[in-house]
């Protein structure tokens, strides 16, 4: 009776379909969520959701995804399989961004309006700190090690280091004007923020919290003025980072050894954010005026694909494949 009853779990098992690689893409007009699966790089499924969606992620068992509504103030938790908003989790008014620490288990979150870094818990449903920041907080990161958050404020024009056992911001860093995004390398030495207004991705020493560099773009054609960096993406081995250029319409390729860029791939209009698949071999840009997502192939080095989406894609998060 056991063997039968293993060997039909087994059969079953077996016969169950497998979840394909995804790319989620929030559409902040629309209040939509496009799924694109990426073996065949089309759309499958649109999922409704609440008003003005923008910071997207899942989480670290890829079982739900994580979605700021940000006019409904909240986050909504949506199951990857049934597609269905399983429940709405507080966050602070008007959440744009946030990022998951390594414990799975507390959402950092971006309160715009508010000048403030909510600390959400997932398992008790509720926020637990609420930590006040600069004017216009917007970008998250935090370290590996899950010991330092990054909140970045576009007004103030700082990156704020905050301990994530006290609570407590030990350290501020002036940054270009209007910083948006934040990410630490893999071993958690730099930490890289892009500027906005300013034009340059700014990178520190994590010990010092030293400037160590800056780095600038040019592009022939693209007026100076255009050439916004926003959302970007660094590879897990440190030698690369894709950066959003936002109204130039370009991506840029940068050696982040050498802290010079080597390539720009021309995408859709106003690009905001990307994803990149695991291995690192695609990567998928929101294109925000023109509705759509480029689909750059990083082996060739070159965009192979325009996939149409809702209105004003911004957020991009990729899982992948189980079963």
């Amino acid at each position: 009776m056991i063997r039968s009853t293993v060997s039909a779990l087994a059969l079953l098992a077996l016969s169950a379909p497998a979840l394909a690689q995804e790319v989620w893409i929030s559409n902040e007009r629309d209040q939509t969520v496009s799924i694109i699966d990426v073996q065949t790089l089309e759309v499958v499924d649109t999922i409704e959701v609440g008003a003005r969606p923008r910071g997207i992620m899942f989480s670290h068992d890829y079982s739900v995804a994580y979605l700021c509504a940000s006019d409904d103030d909240t986050i909504q938790v949506i199951d990857v399989e049934t597609r269905e908003i399983l429940h709405n989790l507080p966050s602070g008014e008007n959440p744009e961004t946030f990022v998951l620490h390594p414990d799975g288990r507390h959402i950092w979150i971006s309160n715009e309006d508010d000048n403030i870094t909510s600390v959400l818990d997932v398992v008790e449903r509720r926020i637990v700190a609420q930590i006040p920041v600069g004017i216009e907080p917007e970008g998250k990161a935090i370290n590996h090690a899950g010991t330092i958050a990054i909140t970045t404020s576009e007004t103030t024009n700082m990156a704020h280091w905050i301990d994530t056992e006290t609570h407590e911001i030990f350290q501020n860093s002036l940054v270009g004007s209007r910083p948006r995004d934040a990410e630490f390398t893999t071993d958690d030495k730099r930490l890289f923020v892009s500027a906005e207004i300013g034009g340059g991705l700014h990178v520190f020493d994590t010990e010092t919290f030293e400037e160590i560099a800056e780095i600038r773009f040019e592009i022939p054609d693209v007026h100076p003025h255009d050439i916004q960096p926003v959302g970007f993406r660094l590879t897990e081995d440190m030698t690369r980072a894709y950066v959003a250029l936002g109204p130039a319409n370009r991506i840029a390729v940068v050696d982040i050894e050498n802290y010079e860029v080597v390539k720009y791939h021309q995408v859709g209009r106003r690009v905001w954010h990307m994803a990149m698949s695991k291995d690192e071999t695609l990567l998928f840009t929101t294109n925000g005026v023109s509705g759509d997502v480029t689909v750059i192939d990083l082996v060739r080095e070159e965009p192979i694909k325009t996939i149409q989406v809702g209105r004003f894609p911004w957020g991009a998060a990729y899982r992948p494949a189980e079963g």
